[in-house]
């Protein structure tokens, strides 16, 4: 019986799994002794670096990673029971639709020393909410109007238009800068030097190499992060997974995320090591750029858009190549965010209608086209091999994030294998619109798809919000502008005698980690 590209793509890895396998047998009787216990520091590998540590000016994880750590926003959502608590913010209340008053925590100083007050939270959120600073996360920030000072420890936002995710943004990823050294180095100056007032504080920065963050000993003790046991943690840059590999298994690190499923079981028979795995908020999709700029001409037509979505076997790529924890979406949201649905047309695996599809839009012969991608290569070149089989030639060009995400914003990317984890923010407004809100990264550009989102991002009624959100993303199903793909789980290997819990929001929470 012949193969399916998933199931051939998932044989070509053998060779891998046995010299990850061989690596692992010949050094597991031979390890040093781990110093990162002994040295209180947690050494940790990611493939992807930061252009800036300045959250607002990042869009890779680990950056994510690194905010939640060195930074404090004026709310906290608890990853587990999603009720919001007090951070920055000693209290708040909502005074009507579009206003949301503060009580500001007193005592709290930042790393450098700078008080935290009303003066930090008013510069940082009017600087960062203003388009001409260009903040590269400007979707967590569009809604602002105006921060005023009330007085010393007591200020008033005002959204754009009524806002119901507004106290879910103000959680996560909306972080505050102390103002007068912000004022003073701005973006790049902050990149250069962060400074926060988290739990964490860096203490050394090497742009595309590493950081180091050191434990803050005076972190405030009202803080709903827990005080951070581990005294150190190191962060490199290792694009190269198996390099990764080959340093966690020598015991050089201590924690390596987002790890392939097979890598990730050959590792389970490290004595030294442990694999943990767990569900995400990370959604996987393909974009299709089909405006007048489009480098591919063929995506502008619906057929070969629908002919790509039936040319992929999700389901044979998510058992054999994603794995446990992942699963299919039919729309481009995370399924536990609020008001996302995945009650949409979905596409089944066809590939005879694929090519049915392609000769009735003019391509018999398929065609060629750029693929673009920066993360999960097995997955894409299973993507890849079904494409091909229907006659679609894709060129892959694998690149850092950034570089990837101007191409896209440039109009010089066709075809481009996605993923997004909505920076924590678990409300539908963090993904779709991102995508097709007409932002920078909106390369379909739906009218009314954009009413619809709008008025989904500012409908207070949970209802009338849903179904506003539900009809667009039924339009871009049913003209097949993306190609949903599953959700990631993500698979963690950690030093054993590091205590570590993995969350949906694929967070890294240094301050909740300890050693055995």
């Amino acid at each position: 019986m012949a193969l399916s590209p998933a199931h051939r793509f998932s044989g070509r890895l053998q060779r891998l799994r046995l010299t990850a396998g061989a690596l692992a047998l010949g050094l597991a009787f031979a390890l040093p002794a781990h110093a990162a216990k002994k040295d209180d520091t947690v050494r940790m590998a990611y493939d992807q670096a930061p252009e800036s540590v300045d959250p607002y000016y990042n869009n890779v994880r680990i950056g994510v990673i690194i905010a939640a750590n060195v930074w404090d926003t004026l709310l906290y959502r608890d990853p587990v029971t999603n009720e919001y608590k007090g951070q920055l913010a000693k209290s708040w209340k909502q005074v009507d639709d579009k206003t949301l008053e503060f009580e500001l925590r007193q005592g709290v100083k930042f790393h450098n020393g700078e008080e935290f007050d009303a003066d930090s939270v008013v510069y940082t959120l009017n600087f960062v909410a203003d388009p001409k600073n260009k903040a590269v996360t400007q979707q967590n920030v569009a809604w602002i109007d105006k921060v005023e000072k009330i007085d010393k420890y007591h200020v008033r936002l005002t959204t754009k238009k009524p806002f119901p995710a507004a106290k879910e943004y103000l959680s996560t990823t909306v972080a505050i800068h102390p103002a007068k050294y912000y004022q003073e180095v701005g973006p790049q100056g902050m990149n250069a030097k962060p400074v926060g007032s988290g739990p964490y504080k860096v203490v050394d920065y090497q742009p595309g190499k590493s950081i180091t963050l050191e434990r803050n000993a005076d972190y405030f003790k009202d803080s709903p992060k827990a005080q951070p046991k581990v005294g150190k943690v190191v962060i490199r840059f290792i694009p190269d997974r198996q390099t990764q590999m080959a340093e966690v298994i020598s015991g050089g690190e201590d924690l390596i995320m987002s790890v392939p499923k097979d890598q990730a079981e050959q590792l389970k028979s490290v004595p030294s090591l442990q694999v943990i795995n767990g569900e995400t908020m990370r959604i996987v999709f393909m974009q299709m750029n089909i405006l007048d700029n489009t480098p591919a001409a063929p995506l502008k037509d619906e057929r070969v858009r629908k002919a790509i979505n039936h040319a992929i076997d999700r389901q044979a790529i998510l058992k054999n190549i994603v794995g446990e924890g992942g699963s299919l979406l039919n729309a481009v949201c995370t399924p536990s965010q609020v008001a996302c649905t995945q009650d949409v047309h979905s596409y089944k695996y066809d590939p005879a209608l694929a090519k049915k599809l392609l000769a009735e839009a003019g391509y018999p012969n398929g065609f060629d086209l750029d693929l673009v991608a920066y993360r999960e290569r097995n997955q894409t070149e299973a993507i890849i091999n079904y494409l091909q089989a229907v006659g679609i030639r894709p060129r892959l060009s694998f690149l850092q994030y950034a570089a990837m995400r101007d191409m896209i914003r440039g109009g010089k990317a066709s075809l481009t294998h996605q993923t997004w984890a909505s920076n924590l923010v678990n409300d539908v407004s963090a993904s779709t619109p991102v995508y097709f809100g007409f932002g920078n990264d909106d390369i379909t550009r739906d009218p009314k798809v954009k009413e619809l989102l709008d008025k989904g991002d500012q409908t207070i009624e949970p209802g009338a919000r849903a179904a506003a959100y539900k009809e667009a993303l039924g339009i871009i199903a049913d003209k097949a502008y993306a190609v949903p793909l599953w959700t990631l789980p993500a698979y963690y290997v950690a030093n054993k005698d590091l205590q570590i819990k993995p969350y949906s929001d694929e967070l890294i929470r240094f301050w909740d980690m300890s050693w055995k």
